[in-house]
């Protein structure tokens, strides 16, 4: 499944709109050929057979990018049922033009037979995309394998599980090892940050209890788990001069964490799901299963005050990047836990709702201004995995993926409408204002009128190259 010619899309010329930057914003059009920005200007003149996109009224911006999302993964005798071709359909239905997904070894596995893996099963994308590379073990050869998927396959970033004891937990002498290693390639590592060892007893405890039902979920995984993690792997990384990026912060006290250490000067980059900004524990407080395991993610919805942490977070620069963590599982899968909330699979969706969520609770609410909105949607993360100015930007010669935003238009999120392929949504019955009218990924209209126009293999591999080792980016 070949991706198409950028030269065999038509032109596209999108007049009258206003771009929207994590700089500026701007009254101009855009010309769109070969599947880059060709020139920006206004009243630009259209070359023979251009199709004319009119924004009046609209916000013209850099598509969204989710660092975090994992289709059709395997995990706790599941596979989510998204797969790279209804998932990234999804993700154009809501301004996103591109994901990095996760490539995870079998146990004891091949780093390389992992990203193969995943690249084959990516060939159906209709939009672009890249990996970040698990690393589970730690041997000589895994070394020699992250050297590689650096030089040769584009891959620039790695991912550590400091929880799921027995299955994708990795002690401190594999993240000293691997955050060590990754600093000499020029790689960043990204932190799964929960106490894997205290999950795991407090599995135990309340499962000895009685406590059987999904909010044994959250009761398991205390803020606490997740505070001591970070705590711990920024102290690891700071002892080796080695940046880090820790993904899904949930709670105050790693928020606090990262800001400690950035403000000390340590690169450390905090990512934060939109899920996590607006839906609180609350979600576990009620005898329906189907609705309490539906929230069944890790880490888990926390109390409110987190909520407000995670938002001081974003606005005060302590976190830079929003993600989905996008993972579903479907009701019947989920039911695999009825007796034993640890057989629940993790998981939920949220890609497609993300732009909107942040825009109607961040910009409409005053906590974030439209400049930040693109930059914790697009431009920050288009930064920390070196993107930019490729992607996550608005400028001549960066790739054509932009979403044509409607800042007034609104929705209701509902599983009955939406591209997700799960039975429920964590938003549900949500009316949200700010909406993507049409997307544009590789100069193609992937989504107009709320009408998907997606093929799928359009999307691109996109290799992301090596940081200089003492170059790493510290401007998001």
């Amino acid at each position: 499944m070949p991706s198409p010619d950028p030269a065999a899309i038509p032109p596209l010329l999108i007049a009258g709109g206003t771009i929207q930057t994590a700089e500026t914003a701007l009254r101009a059009d855009l010309l769109l050929q070969d599947g880059l920005i060709a020139a920006i200007g206004r009243e630009l003149a259209a070359p023979v057979g251009t199709q004319v996109l009119d924004a009046t009224g609209l916000l013209v911006m850099p598509g969204g990018i989710d660092p975090h999302t994992h289709m059709e993964m395997p995990f706790m005798g599941e596979v989510s049922s998204d797969d790279f071709r209804t998932g990234t359909e999804a993700a154009v239905a809501g301004g996103t033009t591109m994901i990095i997904d996760f490539a995870i070894p079998a146990p004891g596995g091949s780093l390389i037979e992992a990203w193969r893996t995943w690249s084959e099963r990516a060939r159906k994308a209709v939009c672009d995309y890249g990996f970040h590379v698990c690393v589970t073990h730690w041997s000589s050869a895994v070394a020699e394998e992250m050297a590689i998927l650096v030089r040769d396959h584009g891959v620039n970033s790695f991912k550590h599980f400091m929880a799921y004891k027995g299955a994708l937990m990795v002690d401190d002498g594999v993240l000293l090892s691997s955050i060590g290693h990754a600093l000499s390639l020029g790689a960043l590592c990204n932190i799964h940050a929960e106490n894997g060892d205290a999950v795991a007893h407090l599995q135990k405890s309340l499962l000895e209890r009685g406590v059987t039902g999904p909010e044994g979920h959250a009761l398991s995984r205390p803020p606490a788990v997740e505070g001591e993690a970070a705590q711990r792997v920024i102290t690891i990384a700071g002892l080796l001069g080695a940046p880090i990026y820790i993904v899904h912060v949930s709670t105050e006290d790693a928020t606090d964490a990262i800001g400690r250490a950035r403000a000390s000067g340590q690169r450390v980059f905090g990512e934060v799901l939109a899920q996590h900004l607006v839906i609180d524990d609350s979600v576990y407080d009620t005898d329906d299963f189907g609705s309490a395991a539906a929230h069944v993610m890790s880490p888990p919805f926390r109390p409110k005050p987190h909520q407000a942490a995670l938002w001081a977070g974003l606005a005060s620069g302590a976190l830079q990047t929003t993600a989905t963590d996008h993972c579903c599982f479907c009701a019947p899968q989920k039911a695999n836990g009825r007796d034993d909330f640890t057989k629940i699979p993790n998981g939920t969706p949220g890609i497609e709702d993300r732009m909107s969520v942040l825009w109607h609770h961040g910009v409409r609410s005053g906590r974030l201004t439209p400049e930040e909105f693109v930059a914790v949607t697009s431009t920050n993360t288009a930064k920390i995995f070196n993107l930019h100015p490729r992607k996550g930007t608005v400028s001549v010669g960066a790739d054509a993926d932009l979403v044509l935003w409607d800042p007034d238009a609104t929705r209701i999120i509902s599983a009955g409408t939406h591209h997700q392929r799960v039975d429920y949504n964590v938003y549900e019955g949500m009316q949200v204002t700010g909406l993507a009218r049409s997307t544009i990924a590789g100069g193609a209209l992937v989504w107009h009128e709320n009408t998907l126009r997606t093929r799928p293999g359009h999307g691109r591999y996109v290799p992301r190259p090596a940081f200089a080792p003492i170059c790493f980016p510290n401007r998001a």
